[in-house]
């Protein structure tokens, strides 16, 4: 399973793609995280996109053209030291992929 954490420069979401990838392999899950941005992204980048909350807008667009289920993270994402909420709203996502920032569909 691959995962890209999208932001506008790719700093802030190396840091959530870091702590993703740290509580994936705490679960047993073995998923490639990376970041990266906007221009980025192409069809094959990822099974799952999330995008950093500042760029919500950008997420609805690029539903329009891309396969892949994207979210977006929640405002305090940030504040998800260990990982565990975004690994959460992951696989919330994957298993329904319109599951929301919050969690439910």
């Amino acid at each position: 399973m691959k995962i890209l954490v999208i932001c506008g420069a790719g700093a802030s979401s190396t840091f959530v793609a870091q702590r993703l990838r740290r509580a994936a392999e705490a679960a047993g899950l073995d998923w490639d995280t990376a970041a990266g941005t906007v221009q980025s992204v192409t069809e094959s980048s990822a099974d799952l996109i999330l995008v950093g909350p500042h760029l919500k807008e950008r997420a609805v667009d690029l539903r329009e053209v891309l396969p892949m289920p994207i979210a977006v993270l929640p405002d305090d994402i940030f504040d998800d030291r260990d990982g565990r909420r975004a690994l959460a709203l992951s696989r919330a996502v994957l298993a329904d992929p319109r599951t929301t920032s919050e969690g439910r569909p």
